[in-house]
């Protein structure tokens, strides 16, 4: 593990002794500069995809740890098996090891995105004002995020809802190249996002949605032992459902825990897009496999005794055997690394296991 010294900067941020910023490469981290008058006062958590043996380069100037597979080997164990490699799914350990309450996790061919004023965005900071507003999961209210100065619930919006609940998650959108699916890509292959919708809601409970984890921020109290990415990286069936398979266990748990989920703002800049022909061979199951995986989210039930993320996690992972396995063998595999996700989790954050214990 590599460790870098900050230096420090006059404003005060939001939140800064308390949001991680996770990011999970493969190249040196250039791209930092133009995220240095946002990243610059915050801790990040670097965790290197690939080969161990290639030095990753950091600007001068920022305060981070760098892991990479060895490293991941050495503190988990066996459990290690359990991060995938060669896909973002790496970015996991970045929340198993991080200690604040705040994780801001985003790609390293993501830049700062600018309003339509012309004026620079701070995602990070946005992430956390999501963060720290509650959310409206039982109510739809038609302007948007009423928590939001300038904005208010509609007429016949029920006053006993209007209190709102905890917000853990917090998922941001992108400029320029969306988030496509291989398919999508290739019968759109000049299509550019431009539309900036200045927007952030609450996704409805008993709904799933799409997570993309290039832009996403969650509350690591209230659900991070849940924000795993899943068995998809090398040596698996499937890959780029990563952020899809965490999506869809964290959305049924937050409902379950009468939690909230944000999408919208902020906006960041996504600069690269992706083969649509290779991304095709890794998404082939999941566009086969999510046909029968979705509606078992929808269907999915979690028993009123389970009051933690941590044990919701290890009831999804056994109706995960249950109802997939059917499916294919592989979702008995990730069914079981699910299991040993929540066992690291709680091997390097025994305080919490406790605090879960004594909440009960």
């Amino acid at each position: 593990m590599a460790v870098g010294t900050s230096s420090g900067i006059p404003s005060t941020p939001l939140l800064k002794d308390e949001v991680d910023i996770v990011i999970p490469t493969i190249r040196n981290l250039d791209f930092l500069e133009m995220w240095r008058p946002f990243f610059q006062p915050y801790h990040l958590i670097i965790v290197q995809d690939g080969d161990p043996r290639k030095t990753i380069t950091v600007p001068d100037g920022f305060d981070y740890e760098l892991y990479n597979r060895n490293d991941i080997n050495r503190i988990l164990g066996p459990k290690a098996a359990c991060i995938s490699f060669n896909d973002s799914t790496c970015r996991c350990f970045g929340f198993l090891v991080s200690k604040k309450k705040y994780v801001f996790t985003v790609d390293d061919d993501c830049f700062v995105a600018k309003d339509p004023s012309g004026k620079e965005i701070n995602a990070s900071e946005q992430h956390i004002k999501n963060l720290l507003s509650p959310s409206t999961p039982f109510f739809f209210n038609t302007l948007y995020d009423p928590y939001r100065e300038g904005a208010d619930f509609v007429r016949g919006y029920p006053f006993s809802l209007r209190e709102g609940v905890p917000t853990a998650v917090s998922h941001g959108l992108w400029l320029n190249i969306p988030d496509y699916d291989a398919p999508t890509q290739l019968v759109k292959p000049h299509e550019r996002n431009a539309r900036y919708v200045d927007a952030v809601i609450t996704v409805p409970k008993g709904a799933l949605f799409p997570m993309c984890g290039m832009n996403l921020a969650f509350n690591r109290e209230l659900i991070g032992p849940a924000m795993y990415f899943g068995l998809m990286g090398d040596g698996q069936p499937i890959r780029r459902y990563d952020d899809m398979w965490a999506g869809w266990c964290v959305k049924v748990i937050c409902d379950h825990l009468g939690l909230g989920v944000k999408t919208g703002l902020p906006y960041i800049w996504h600069s690269k897009a992706s083969n649509p022909l290779v991304n095709l061979k890794k998404e082939y199951h999941g566009i086969h496999w999510q046909e029968e995986v979705i509606p078992f989210f929808q269907a999915v039930s979690i028993p009123k005794k389970c009051t933690t993320p941590q044990e919701c996690y290890i009831e999804l992972s056994k109706q995960v055997k249950e109802k997939l396995g059917k499916v294919d063998e592989y979702f008995n595999k990730l069914a079981d690394a699910m299991v040993t996700w929540i066992e690291a989790w709680d091997e390097l954050n025994p305080s919490e296991k406790l605090s879960n214990i004594s909440a009960e």
